[in-house]
């Protein structure tokens, strides 16, 4: 395919106008056509980036530190049959399959912003930035994670509860929504917002295969409605990221420009050139990070930092009708009587999160949400903690890959065969049947499940949904 066939006559010109000469564009062209290279990033709420280094150490895999997220490095193995979605400390979210300039909005909200407690992801999906707020947050505060497309939210619950997120509480809206009905609630805001995705062409070859102009004009109305509803959300003093995976000026500096005149007197640049080693390489006049591929041999993405200095004049309210919120939050004596129950079987949690009950289901809410339960409605809030019964409680796994304490007094270890039946769905045959009737399962010290000894076997309890076939670990 020549370079005219992949890359639109429009977008070329774009290009041009954005770069610095006709060899840088020969650069971004060629670099372009190449794969991209893989990048994680060690998920903190489970293990330390020191011990995760540790424990990969005889895997063959070379880890190259990524300069803006301390957390965050390339890979390259030596063996690259087994997909990395496979290994076990991915099953077990120790990490999370990031890619490396996908890292940068969150580092540049946190930079700003490191003791957010309010937070709104505004287009979360897959996981990749809520998961990565959470543990910067280290499940302190809380965040609404929004999500526009239904068939992605599943996706997103599935990710946050991998990683073992507790802070976070889910929506299905257009984004347009939160400037009106949650105003000035959030001290910190992403706007990852959707684009017309030019900077993903290494990893998506049909990327740019039905850009075009007219559509790219399109996508930024869009984003300009999305970018002032999230201006809207966020309290005077907080500070906003927009970005995008796309590389023209039309959805990025200029609409960036229109907030700006928009808001004058309320909105300030922030601007990121002491981000990390190296961030002037990709920075614009304004102060913004407009990252081409061949930069820092990435994907290309757009970042722009804002704080929001003054109130602005209100949304008109919305007219929608929330409906009587079925969740209740829990009596003292219940909250006791759960409490003690769950330390019998290793889980703990802190005053950041509060019970709540609806029916015979117990929930973990982020109290640090509760104001908002008035104003929204929420997909899935927290943790499912457990269900109800007349003999007592049955644990959630969410709630145990979260709660549970790999020193528990409860869990038992199993060995990389046993693990591997685990993730398959299968029951556990152990040689020596564990002393307790309930246990936490657990492989590399990490909890991957709440489980019951029957006999001699251990049953498997985990979801049907999450059961893995093919070739796991290494």
């Amino acid at each position: 395919m020549s370079v005219s066939d992949r890359f639109p006559e429009d977008f070329l010109a774009l290009m041009r106008a954005s770069l610095a000469d006709e060899a840088e564009l020969e650069r971004f062209l060629a670099i372009s056509q190449q794969p991209l290279r893989r990048s994680l990033r060690v998920n903190t709420l489970k293990i330390s980036v020191e011990d995760f280094l540790t424990r990969v150490a005889g895997y063959g895999w070379q880890l190259t530190p990524i300069p803006w997220c301390r957390e965050g490095f390339w890979i390259a193995r030596d063996d690259e049959s087994l997909p990395l979605g496979s290994v076990a400390e991915h099953l077990s979210g120790l990490f999370y399959i990031q890619e490396a300039s996908s890292m940068l909005p969150v580092t540049a909200l946190f930079d700003a912003a490191p003791d957010a407690r309010q937070v709104m992801d505004v287009a979360a999906a897959p996981g990749s930035k809520t998961t990565q707020m959470a543990a910067l947050m280290r499940n302190q505060g809380a965040i609404l994670a929004n999500e526009y497309s239904a068939s992605r939210v599943k996706v997103l619950h599935a990710n946050i509860s991998r990683c073992g997120v507790s802070n976070v509480a889910l929506t299905h809206f257009d984004g347009r929504v939160f400037g009106a009905a949650l105003p000035e609630q959030f001290d910190a805001v992403l706007l990852d917002a959707p684009c017309s995705g030019e900077g993903v062409v290494r990893k998506d070859a049909d990327a740019l295969r039905n850009w075009t102009l007219a559509s790219t004009e399109a996508i930024a109305a869009t984003q300009r409605d999305l970018l002032d509803s999230a201006f809207h959300a966020l309290q005077p003093g907080g500070t906003l990221i927009y970005s995008t995976c796309t590389l023209n000026t039309i959805e990025n500096q200029q609409v960036i420009a229109w907030l700006q005149q928009r808001y004058p007197q309320a909105l300030e640049i922030v601007p990121l050139n002491d981000l990390f080693a190296g961030a002037e390489r990709a920075l614009t006049p304004e102060g913004f990070l407009h990252v081409f591929p061949h930069i820092f041999d990435s994907e290309g993405f757009f970042v722009a930092r804002l704080r929001k200095t003054a109130s602005v004049p209100p949304l008109p309210a919305p007219t929608y009708k929330l409906g009587k919120l079925p969740f209740s939050p829990a009596s003292r004596k219940l909250v006791a009587e759960v409490a003690q129950a769950a330390h019998k079987v290793g889980l703990h949690w802190d005053e950041s999160l509060t019970l709540w009950q609806r029916d015979k289901e117990l929930w973990l809410f982020p109290a640090a949400l509760e104001s908002w339960l008035s104003k929204v409605r929420f997909s899935r809030i927290g943790l499912k903690l457990a269900e109800t019964f007349p003999k007592g409680f049955r644990w959630q796994h969410e709630a145990v890959v979260a709660l549970a304490q790999p020193d528990s007094a409860l869990a038992f270890e199993l060995d990389e065969a046993q693990a591997e039946s685990w993730y398959r769905g299968q029951d556990i045959h152990p040689d020596t049947p564990p002393a307790r009737d309930e246990v936490i399962v657990t492989y590399q010290q990490q909890p991957l499940g709440l489980a019951k000894r029957v006999g001699s076997r251990i049953k498997n309890s985990y979801p049907r949904e999450l059961v893995r076939d093919g070739r796991l670990f290494r």
